[in-house]
Parts: structure tokens; C-alpha cells; sequence
């Protein structure tokens, strides 16, 4: 029996790896570089297009629960992330490129048979199964299919991606490194602006001058994706409270805490790329330029990638999909990633492995199960196939999604969820394991 995966970023690729490993037939489609998408730029399975961290691998904080729930399983995208790891404080960052490369050759050592080519249509002939994870940057003939195959209207968001510029066209002169409240290692460069700097730099930014985009409406944008002038026309101080916040960190030229900071994150294995955190835009290139300069100790910067601004689109699960994300009127074609509408990076890849998980079982002739609310992926695909009213918006890994524990202190409360969940999940795989051996 066949399994056909259709997308090979983060979901597709995950889940091609684990079907393929455990002994299926799978093909990966995917269309790059025959067919490329406005935010990629290579070939390779799994590019990152957006920030190049997958955020916290502390169990005090969701993502870092939801990684330690992947690796029990056995993630590869998260292996190839600790291969590919650069220094980011608590923060899981990958170089992009030794990711990417390291995806391809996992995929393609497990036995993947990957074509490229624009996949426009699915199709099951007789029991093989189809995996639908092309994510945001599906291609327009695909995505006018998959709008005819799920009888409802697409909702969609706007994402944007942060600048990157060259580590030595930063003025460490006027810059400092480290961490919030001097934890970490100090791998983030700050850039440090006095309240008339900052009054400058807000003022270009609200008066710059963005790149129009069809169909663009400010209440699409999800949160944490909000470009930066957005943020910045909503008050004169939300940035400042925002993306900008000053709080944790101390200037050492002046014993301090700045007025507000822009933070560079190291982008590459070698350190000689920085991406500007939280400066997510749609800003003109040259506008970039322009007001990214205004910013003290980036008065010179090298900018080698501007940041873009594209739509992203993900079906109504809920209305569509039951609780193992496959299609309700189709139980041979299944969805994971970004489509179904889980945001963010692990949060993709773990719904390929959940979906991956489930399919290996049905072609074992077993039946598929629902991981537990207690654990974050359970929570997460429980939320977002059927945990809300209305129409869905996209939703990443955070406490609030697990069933509560009467604990006061927010850092107790989220260490005892986090035990919680992977004493959960450990039994609940074992009992799978004693059902069935092999």
C-alpha cells in the first residue's frame, strides 16, 4: 500500500520519514525547485523561510513541552535540529542551510521516493492514502482544488518574515550582548535607543511605505506574525512593549535599562548572519532599508535578505476534518502542518508525526487513536479539529489548551503540566506497546 505525501517542508517531511522508516511505501511530492513559491529559495526539504528558531526547549514553556513530547516519539526534524543548532540562548535556532540539508538526506535515506513536480489535484486510487501538507505557500491551482474537495471557503492570514543583515555591518561600538535578566549565554546582540532615537525610528516607521497586497485586511493577521509596522501604528509605545521592550536587559556602558532595544538573533552556524527579531514587515525594500539604518548600531547595515510579507492559507478543520485530521468525507486523505491551522514551526512538524503516527497504524490494521488532552499534542489537535466555536484561527502550543491544575505560581503550575503531560504520554505509549509489540 502506498502512501502519498504532497509538500516536503516541515509536516510532509516529518511524516515521510516516519512511514518510511517503519517499513511503507512512501512518495514525497514536492514541487520546489520545478515550481518555487515567493518565500523559498532553495530545494531542500524543510527550508525555513521565517525566523530560524524553534523557540524554547525549557519544560516550562509550551514549545519546549510539545518538543520533549516529539522527541518521545521520535521526531527527525527535531534531531536534525539539534544537528544544526547555533547558539540562541534557551532557544532551540538551527543554521538553515545544515537543516535543511540534513531533512533531505534523512528523507532520502529512509527510502522516500521524492518527485518534483506541482501536485494540482488528489485522487486515492484503490487503499493508498494521501497526506496533504503543502502549508502556506500551497500553489494556487492545489489550492482552488482543495477549496472544491473540502465544500468550504478557505480562511487565511498574513505572514511576514524578518531582515537579516551581515554580523560585521553591526556597530558593536553603540550595540552589547546578552540575554534577558543575564540568563542565557549571551547570544543576542542588542541594539540599545534613547527616547528621542526611538521617537525617530517610530515616526519613519509609521510614515514608510508598504507593498500593497490583494485582499489585505490588518484583523487577519495572526498575533505573533504581526508585521512590525502594525504594531507600531497601533500607539506610539507598542512597540516598546512589544518587539522593542527594553525590560531584562541592561546597557554596560551606562548600568541601565535602554529606553527600548532592537535584538538581533545569530541566523547561521558561522555567525555572520543576524536576523532582526520581531521585525516581521511588508515594508517597500527600500523603505527597509531607510528605517532599519535609523536604528543605532545599524546605521551601516548589510541587509542579505529583506523581509517579505506573504498569505497563508489553512482550511476550517473543524468543519472538515475529524480528530486524526483526515477528511471527514475521505478517510484516505489526510492534512497536517500549517493547512490545518496550527501555527508555527515544531507545531508543524509535530502534526506530520501525529498524522504519520496514525496512518502507520491504519496500514498495520489497527485502529488510530487521540493522543490525551494532558499532553500538548493531544491538546493541540484536540483544539484545532475540534476544540473551537466558530471559525478557526490558527493556534500554536501554549498552557492554556491543557486541562488546569490548581497551582498559584505560574512557574510551579507550568513545571507540573509539563510532568504531567510526559508522565501521560510515556504511559500512554507504553499501553499501545503492550497491546500490540510490534
Amino acid at each position: 500500500m502506498r502512501v502519498h505525501v504532497v509538500g516536503g517542508g516541515l509536516a510532509g517531511s516529518e511524516a515521510s520519514h516516519y512511514l518510511a522508516k517503519r517499513g511503507h511505501r512512501v512518495i514525497l511530492h514536492e514541487m520546489r525547485p520545478v515550481k518555487m513559491t515567493e518565500v523559498h529559495k532553495t530545494g531542500l526539504l524543510a527550508e525555513l523561510v521565517c525566523s530560524n528558531s524553534l523557540k524554547s526547549e525549557s519544560l516550562t514553556n509550551a514549545e519546549g513541552l510539545l518538543k520533549a513530547e516529539m522527541r518521545m516519539i521520535g521526531s527527525m526534524i527535531l534531531e536534525c535540529a539539534d544537528e544544526a543548532r547555533i547558539p540562541a540562548g534557551k532557544a532551540l535556532a538551527v543554521d538553515r542551510e545544515i537543516f535543511a540539508e540534513c531533512v533531505t538526506k534523512k528523507v532520502e535515506e529512509a527510502g522516500v521516493e521524492i518527485i518534483r513536480e506541482e501536485v494540482t489535484q488528489i485522487n486515492p486510487k484503490g487503499d493508498e492514502i494521501w497526506i496533504i501538507a503543502t502549508g502556506p505557500a500551497t500553489s494556487e491551482p492545489l489550492a482552488k482544488f482543495l477549496k472544491e474537495l473540502t465544500g468550504n471557503e478557505h480562511l487565511y492570514f498574513f505572514d511576514a518574515v524578518s531582515p537579516i543583515v551581515t554580523a560585521d555591518s553591526i556597530d558593536m561600538e553603540k550595540a552589547f550582548r546578552g540575554d534577558r535578566y543575564g540568563q542565557g549565554s549571551g547570544d543576542y546582540i542588542n541594539c540599545p535607543l534613547s527616547e528621542e532615537e526611538y521617537e525617530r525610528f517610530w515616526k519613519a516607521l509609521v510614515r514608510a511605505q508598504v507593498i500593497p497586497m490583494e485582499d489585505f485586511d490588518r484583523k487577519l493577521l495572526f498575533e505573533r506574525c504581526m508585521p512590525i509596522e502594525e504594531i507600531a501604528r497601533s500607539g506610539k509605545d507598542a512597540l516598546r512593549f512589544g518587539p522593542l521592550r527594553p525590560v531584562g536587559l541592561i546597557d554596560p556602558k551606562t548600568g541601565k535599562e535602554p529606553y527600548a532595544v532592537v535584538q538581533l538573533r545569530q541566523d547561521n552556524l558561522d555567525g555572520t548572519l543576524y536576523s532582526l527579531v520581531g521585525f516581521q514587515t511588508r515594508l517597500r525594500w527600500g523603505e527597509q532599508e531607510r528605517v532599519i539604518r535609523l536604528i543605532p548600531c545599524l546605521e551601516n547595515a548589510e541587509i542579505v535578505r529583506y523581509g517579505v510579507m506573504h498569505r497563508n492559507i489553512y482550511i476550517n478543520s473543524p468543519a472538515v476534518l475529524d480528530v486524526f485530521m483526515r477528511l471527514k468525507k475521505n478517510p484516505r486523505i489526510f492534512f497536517a502542518g500549517q493547512i490545518t491551522g496550527v501555527e508555527g514551526y515544531v507545531e508543524s512538524a509535530m502534526s506530520g508525526l501525529y498524522v504519520a503516527f496514525n496512518v502507520d497504524r491504519i496500514l498495520r490494521g489497527l485502529e488510530p487513536v487521540r493522543f490525551p488532552k494532558e499532553t500538548m499534542m493531544g491538546a493541540l489537535t484536540h483544539y484545532i479539529t475540534e476544540g473551537v466555536r466558530g471559525d478557526l484561527r490558527p493556534m500554536y502550543a501554549n498552557f492554556g489548551l491543557l486541562p488546569r491544575i490548581k497551582i498559584k505560581d505560574k512557574l510551579k503550575r507550568r513545571k507540573a503540566l509539563s510532568e504531567r503531560a510526559l508522565k501521560t504520554l510515556e504511559e500512554f505509549l507504553r499501553s499501545l506497546l503492550q497491546q500490540h509489540p510490534s
